[in-house]
């Protein structure tokens, strides 16, 4: 008791300084206790998950080399001649090379497996798109099974792969295999599609250039849940054909929708055309072609009949439709193509204010008086062109009136003509004179 107490009163007598740095050295002495045990802690852990995902993989891989020890055999096929070998390797690199066998054939439980096994269900994995393409164009999974587009499902790659059937520059000949010349849209009476994309613009951009961001055929159309385009939810319906296309054509979408056609359409007037009417739907060509500049009157008189007749009477149009001169102005050159506006709206090209700049487009010099020419004049509407209408009627019946007289001359004398051979004839005694 005399020690303790004497150790108690010696520890009252040490400086203060000095216990403040035995108590540091004890708290450094135990953090790094402490921080052995942690890293000791965290070794374990981390051995640990190694061997459960070494447990895992090589239980997977165990049972894909006991499947692959028969079925790696390229050449061998079941009972009904379908072909059932599998490539290791393309395996191994696919999507679903992480997957144990029987994940997907999910009756295989030992070997001997049945002779007939069951029907691979992607649904057990993939329960949306399944529950997407149900409701598709595509619902018959017996004529449409996934592997349509995704190919062998041993070797299925993510869709940002080249080897993948859906990656972009792949999509529209995995497509064209149903909707080609020969494919099986021709069972229901479906046109040929293919062929006209793989000639248009964005088949050009896409298999010529390379453009990975050109359209194809799910760019418009979607993956899974593909609708008719009767169906007013799909992509392709008319009143959504214009925010489809402006997608990727922003700029052109947004004049559009400003414009009188598609004022129309956000109105619920379904005559009005859509990209697809001008455009068509997959044989769509460079605007700039000779071929496009040609066909476009056509396209716009379909609708606006009347104007195309008054336009067939002018310089253009004859000039136009001499062959050659593609050049000459067409309905979009004064009437803009897809930001059209009527001649009272400020904004539009043939506004009485900006009709000078329109026309200097193509014809410099142009002048208040050169824009009083009627690109429209109907010369058979006495109410619209007055003066032309009796214009065109006076050289009608002045027309008229010379070609009358002169078939009228033309008889007569023929008249003549014959009654003085007879009379000469007769007064030279006949045959038998």
């Amino acid at each position: 008791m005399a020690e303790a107490a004497e150790d108690k009163s010696c520890s009252f007598a040490v400086p203060g300084w000095v216990r403040v740095f035995r108590s540091q050295t004890a708290s450094r002495e135990n953090k790094g206790w402490w921080r052995k045990q942690a890293r000791a802690m965290g070794r374990m852990a981390m051995l640990c998950a190694l061997m459960a995902m070494f447990a895992g993989v090589s239980a997977r891989l165990f049972a894909q080399v006991d499947c692959l020890s028969c079925h790696a055999d390229q050449s061998m096929t079941d009972g009904s001649g379908h072909k059932i070998g599998v490539d290791g390797d393309k395996f191994g690199k696919s999507v679903h090379g992480s997957l144990k066998c029987n994940d997907c054939h999910a009756d295989i439980k030992d070997y001997p497996h049945p002779d007939k096994p069951a029907k691979v269900q992607c649904t057990t994995c993939h329960a949306d798109q399944e529950a997407q393409l149900k409701t598709s164009v595509h619902a018959d999974s017996k004529e449409h099974p996934c592997t349509s587009c995704h190919a062998d499902p041993h070797s299925i790659f993510p869709k940002t792969d080249a080897r993948s059937g859906v990656y972009p520059l792949n999509i529209p000949s995995t497509c064209g295999t149903c909707h080609g010349n020969n494919g099986m849209a021709q069972k229901h009476g479906l046109a040929s599609v293919y062929p006209q994309y793989v000639d248009s613009i964005h088949g050009f951009a896409l298999n010529k250039e390379g453009l990975l961001v050109a359209a194809n055929c799910q760019s418009c159309h979607g993956s899974h849940g593909i609708l008719s385009r009767n169906n007013p939810k799909s992509p392709t319906f008319k009143a959504n054909i214009p925010t489809t296309c402006g997608t990727c054509h922003a700029k052109i979408n947004m004049e559009y929708m400003d414009g009188a056609h598609g004022k129309a359409i956000a109105a619920g007037k379904m005559k009005a055309p859509v990209c697809s009417d001008c455009h068509t739907a997959h044989q769509i060509l460079q605007p700039t072609e000779s071929e496009f500049r040609m066909q476009s009157t056509p396209i716009c008189g379909s609708c606006h009949k009347d104007k195309l007749s008054t336009y067939h009477d002018t310089f253009h149009s004859q000039l136009g439709l001499l062959g050659g001169y593609v050049e000459t102005a067409r309905c979009w050159d004064c009437h803009a193509a897809h930001d059209v506006r009527g001649k009272n709206d400020p904004q539009s090209m043939i506004a009485k204010a900006n009709l000078v700049k329109t026309c200097g487009r193509c014809h410099a010099g142009a002048n208040v008086n050169f824009v009083q020419y009627q690109p429209h004049a109907d010369a058979r509407n006495r109410h619209l062109s007055p003066y032309l209408y009796y214009v065109r009627l006076f050289m009608n019946l002045l027309l008229a009136s010379v070609l009358t007289f002169f078939v009228i001359h033309t008889v007569l004398w023929l008249i003549r003509a014959r009654y003085d051979q007879i009379k000469n004839h007769g007064s030279n005694g006949g045959d038998h004179a």
